[in-house]
């Protein structure tokens, strides 16, 4: 016994004697060595000690110690493979910032009305200009609002001849636009004014699907004609002069003033030979970096995005390295990155707001990809493609964790944003981060390649604040399977079955989650996502969407007010939907087939589970009331007596989604508490409530009321509630608000029931109507595709 004892002191004391503590403290003094009571000035000459002393002994461990204070970087903290075993330790997020920032001098003077002007040092470049630690706006048209929407205000004319013509000198400002479809932005900077007045523009290469910038939603900045209003400023590079707007009540002389002067903070790079391993950053808060929308960008294969490789903390080359327990604010761009080879890299406990771009993000190589396309309208001939399934090498993220994470209000400036973001990638575990107030998705995943994620507990909403067509949600899957012509898709994955998994060759799993998104889907999987399992998710109010892809098996899912929007499935798609309980009926566009399995789930209405029976699917599905707990306190598990419960769907947790770290949680927002549609049952066959064909709202002839009102003979026939502009149904003067559908081919049609029976028979891409339009019938002919 006493061996042992002497064994596991001499262990102990040996891990001791291999770690090297170093001290960095703000006040401490020039020369010093580094040690607790004589503590280096700065970061970066810990950092170089660090170098020296692993130089001669690679085994050793080191630890610098950040004392509280505010750390103002000249370059980027470089972490090299010789750093490897190295913790950059503050004492806490509160006392210790490293800032991408300097200290401004300045010498105010009033110069018009409330605008005052200094001089700054010469060719001193900067675009965030920090006051009390608060980011200033950077003057605009329209001015910043933080209910305006869009850029937090917009404005049609914002780069107008007739504006443009008021500016002494446009060359230099941003003018920032949506895109036509709203999925995401652009950034241009104006370099001149072209003989008609026009802004001469460069950039708008933020996206990798093209448009014209959007008509309506537009913002311009950095033009010194539009400063006017309270916290704006410009600074003109031409005579080094900051003019600055202050807001009511300060004091210029006691604030203290900072500008934005490096992009990123620390950049921990090896290679896939030669990793740095083993690197734990922990509570520090890193502010103030550069914007970064007017840099290099790429695509990210054929998503939607195109992406800076690069973020304030940029992990590349790497294994076994940690950010932890830390907070991220004001930061111009990306926040966090692992790019190419990392592995075991563990993001946990971090509180990530206020930034440009998006938080977390894991970008694989393409040279990763076998036979990858970089638009949506590119695809590589079967002849000449790489067959092979699963990555060409190992220049990917893998096997990483993003862990009890708070994430709010990113994607400040850039629109094709996350607040996890993942792309050639494997692996990766996203689990109990809270996620909200975000332009664009939460979580995103933009292609197949290569599976294997797992998202569990977290919590995501009040997404796709400033765009649309998108899920709090959202994935594609256009791998090399994937074509834009579907009907060529369509006889490439007919022929070869197991094409969708040659890149998707992992199974991603979706469970245990709450998710709301209210101008888009909850769960978005779009074009071409294949190979996943969905399940244990409570959606809060718009359902889950399922675009042609294959392999998707979703079960044990609540979504309330709403359902499945199955769209344009391929006959041998293999989806199946099970267990779930539903909103309402399912909203499906242009589908070829039903998939593998639709069947054991439950609808709150009897309408809404006969439009699946009349296509052979659901036939041991049930309605009614789930019995839903307690939806005030969005608790949606189903009481012990629930129907629900016999058609095989089981209770999940509904007190597990989200940040568990007792400070975050504290801090984090909770989603809106759905109201529960009223389901009001009558004797004509079923319910008054409505169902959806085609995306247009229809419902029964219910009443004498009605039928009064419509001028029908008899409480029969199918009102059309609301119309969506899009649907087939509605295009060449079709159908319109207010319709009732009378006959179908000729056929009676008593309810919604009959109309569906009818159409489920019909072949063709039209169908014949005889409906009542202003209390007179007319014949009609629409389009069902």
């Amino acid at each position: 016994m006493k061996k042992i004892f002497l064994l596991i002191l001499f262990i102990s004391c040996t891990v001791q004697a291999n770690t090297i503590e170093l001290y960095v403290s703000a006040n401490g003094v020039k020369n010093n060595k580094g040690s607790k009571s004589k503590s280096f000035t700065s970061i970066e000459d810990a950092v170089k000690k660090a170098i020296e002393l692993k130089g001669k002994d690679a085994s050793i461990s080191i630890v610098i110690n950040i004392l509280p204070g505010e750390y103002h970087l000249a370059k980027p903290i470089k972490i090299p493979p010789i750093l490897s075993d190295l913790q950059i330790k503050g004492t806490s997020t509160s006392g210790v910032h490293i800032k991408g920032s300097i200290p401004l001098k300045t010498n105010w003077k009033k110069y018009s009305g409330s605008i005052y002007v200094t001089k700054v040092s010469k060719k001193l470049n900067f675009d965030q200009l920090i006051v009390n630690d608060k980011a200033q706006i950077l003057a605009r048209y329209p001015n910043y609002n933080e209910d305006g929407h869009y850029w937090q205000g917009y404005a049609k004319d914002a780069i107008s001849k007739e504006r443009i013509a008021t500016w002494k000198n446009p060359k230099g400002a941003f003018f920032h636009a949506l895109h036509s479809g709203r999925w995401g932005g652009f950034h241009f900077r104006i370099i001149g004014v072209d003989t008609e007045g026009e802004a001469i523009l460069e950039g708008g290469h933020q996206n990798n699907r093209a448009s014209k910038p959007h008509e309506e939603f537009r913002m311009v900045e950095n033009v010194f004609e539009e400063l006017d209003s309270a916290g704006e400023w410009f600074l003109d590079k031409t005579t080094d002069k900051l003019y600055y707007w202050p807001s009511e009540g300060m004091d210029l002389e006691t604030v203290t003033f900072e500008v934005s002067v490096l992009k990123d903070l620390i950049q921990v790079v090896g290679t896939l030979e030669n990793p740095v391993k083993n690197v734990n950053i922990s509570n520090i808060t890193f502010e103030n970096t550069q914007r970064t929308f007017m840099e290099a960008y790429e695509p990210l294969l054929r998503s939607d995005w195109n992406i800076y490789r690069g973020s304030a903390i940029f992990f590349e080359g790497t294994e076994n390295c940690n950010v932890n327990n830390s907070e991220f604010t004001n930061l111009g761009g990306n926040v966090i990155m692992a790019s190419k080879y990392n592995t075991a890299l563990t993001i946990k406990g971090n509180h990530i707001h206020e930034c440009g771009g998006s938080a977390i993000s894991f970008v694989g190589d393409p040279s990763a990809v076998r036979s990858p396309s970089f638009n949506y309208k590119e695809f590589i001939p079967l002849a000449e493609m790489d067959t092979i399934s699963g990555p060409k090498n190992e220049l990917y993220p893998r096997n990483c964790l993003v862990e009890d994470n708070l994430i709010h209000r990113i994607g400040r400036i850039e629109k094709q944003t996350a607040g996890v973001q993942i792309s050639m990638a494997m692996d990766i575990t996203a689990r109990h981060n809270s996620i909200y107030d975000v332009p664009r998705a939460g979580i995103n995943i933009g292609d197949g390649t290569w599976g294997g994620h797992i998202l569990e507990f977290n919590d995501v909403f009040n997404t796709v604040l400033e765009t649309s067509d998108h899920g709090s949600f959202n994935s594609w899957g256009r791998d090399r399977f994937w074509h834009p012509n579907r009907a060529i898709m369509d006889s490439l994955t007919t022929a070869n079955p197991n094409m969708p998994m040659w890149d998707a060759i992992k199974t991603t799993i979706i469970r245990n989650n709450r998710f709301r998104c209210d101008h888009g889907w909850d769960i978005d999987l779009d074009d071409g996502s294949s190979n996943y399992h969905i399940y244990n998710n409570l959606l809060l109010n718009n359902g889950l969407k399922l675009r042609e892809g294959f392999n998707r098996v979703a079960e044990n899912n609540i979504m309330v007010n709403n359902s499945l929007h199955p769209h344009v499935w391929f006959v041998e798609s293999g989806d199946v939907f099970k267990y779930n309980i539903v909103g309402e009926a399912y909203q499906d566009i242009r589908l070829l087939g039903w998939g593998k399995e639709l069947d054991y789930n439950f609808f709150r209405t009897e309408e809404a589970m006969l439009k699946s029976q009349i296509y052979n699917r659901d036939n041991h599905s049930a309605f009614g009331d789930p019995l839903f707990k307690d939806p005030a306190t969005l608790d949606f598990t189903v009481a012990k007596n629930s129907p629900a419960l016999s058609i095989g769907f089981k209770n999940f947790p509904m007190d597990k989604f989200g940040v568990q770290k007792p400070s975050l949680k504290k801090l984090s927002k909770t989603p809106r508490i759905p109201q529960l549609k009223n389901i009001t049952d009558d004797s004509n066959n079923g319910t008054s409530t409505t169902i959806s064909w085609l995306r247009n709202d229809l419902k029964n002839v219910s009443s004498a009321q009605e039928q009064s009102a419509y001028g029908l003979n008899t409480v029969e026939g199918v009102i059309v509630l609301k119309i969506w502009s899009q649907s087939p149904a509605v295009q060449n003067n079709g159908l319109k608000a207010g319709d009732v559908i009378l006959k179908v081919s000729g056929k009676k049609i008593v309810n919604v029931k009959d109309f569906f029976t009818i159409n489920a028979a019909n072949t063709k891409e039209q169908l014949k109507l005889l409906i009542m339009r202003n209390q007179s019938e007319q014949e009609l002919i629409i389009k069902t595709k």
